[in-house]
C-alpha cells in the first residue's frame, strides 16, 4: 500500500532576511497540496522569528548590535514537522552575546502547533516523569546548576528529533552562561503510556 501523502517529508527552502547588522536564515515550507495549512505554518514560522528578534531588543542596550539567526530541521517525517530557531544579537562593549532559543513543532495536515503538555493524553502526571528523567540526567552528566532544579514548567521549551522528545532550557534558566542550551533527550518508548498516540510525538512511535 502506497505511504499516504501526508505522511511525506515536506519540502522546504531557506529564506534569508539580509539587512544592515542583521543577517537571518529561516523556513520556508513550500509545494503542499493544502496551501491554506502551508500559509498557516509559514506564518506561525516568520511569526517566531519576529518574536525572537523583539525578545533580544530587550537585552541589548542602544547601540551597533548586530544580529544573526538560524534555524534547525529536527523531524520532517510521519505529518509531522519540528524545528528550532536560533538568534544571536550582540552590542559592543558588552562582555558577550546573547543567544535565544525557540522550537515549534506541527501536525504539517493541519498546521497546528503543539505546546509540550498537548503532545500527552489529558489528565497525566507528564510534567512530573519528565521532572524526575531531567533529575536523573542532570546527575548522571554531573550538569552544574544555578541553583536547585525544581522540575520543568508545564509548556517547557521543547522539539521532537526521531524517536526522542528533547526537552531544552534558555540560557541562564537552570545553569550557568558558558554551559550553553541544556538539553535532554528522552527516548518515546519511556512516555509511551501517557503520549497521546494522535499527537505528533505518538506519531513516531512504530505501528502508528
Amino acid at each position: 500500500m502506497a505511504a499516504e501523502p501526508t505522511k511525506f517529508p515536506v519540502s522546504i527552502q531557506t529564506v534569508s532576511h539580509v539587512v544592515p547588522n542583521a543577517e537571518i536564515y529561516f523556513p520556508r515550507v513550500w509545494g503542499m497540496r493544502n496551501t491554506g495549512v502551508q500559509e498557516q505554518i509559514n506564518r506561525t514560522i516568520v511569526g517566531q522569528v519576529n518574536a525572537l528578534m523583539a525578545e533580544q531588543r530587550k537585552y541589548q542596550v542602544p547601540g551597533q548590535t548586530t544580529m544573526t539567526g538560524y534555524y534547525e530541521m529536527k523531524t520532517n517525517e510521519r505529518g509531522v514537522l519540528s524545528l528550532t530557531q536560533n538568534n544571536y544579537a550582540y552590542t559592543p562593549p558588552m562582555a558577550h552575546g546573547m543567544t535565544l532559543l525557540k522550537s515549534l513543532t506541527f501536525d504539517v495536515q493541519t498546521g497546528k502547533t503543539y505546546a509540550l503538555s498537548e503532545l500527552f493524553r489529558p489528565g497525566t502526571n507528564y510534567a512530573a516523569r519528565i521532572s524526575d528523567t531531567v533529575r536523573a540526567q542532570i546527575k548522571e552528566r554531573d550538569i552544574p546548576l544555578l541553583g536547585e532544579f525544581t522540575g520543568i514548567s508545564p509548556d517547557q521549551d521543547y522539539y521532537i528529533a526521531d524517536k526522542a522528545l528533547v526537552v531544552y532550557f534558555q540560557l541562564y534558566e537552570i545553569t550557568p552562561y558558558v554551559y550553553g542550551f541544556p538539553m535532554f533527550p528522552i527516548s518515546v518508548y519511556s512516555l509511551q503510556d501517557i503520549v497521546d498516540e494522535e499527537g505528533p510525538l505518538g506519531k513516531m512511535l512504530p505501528g502508528l
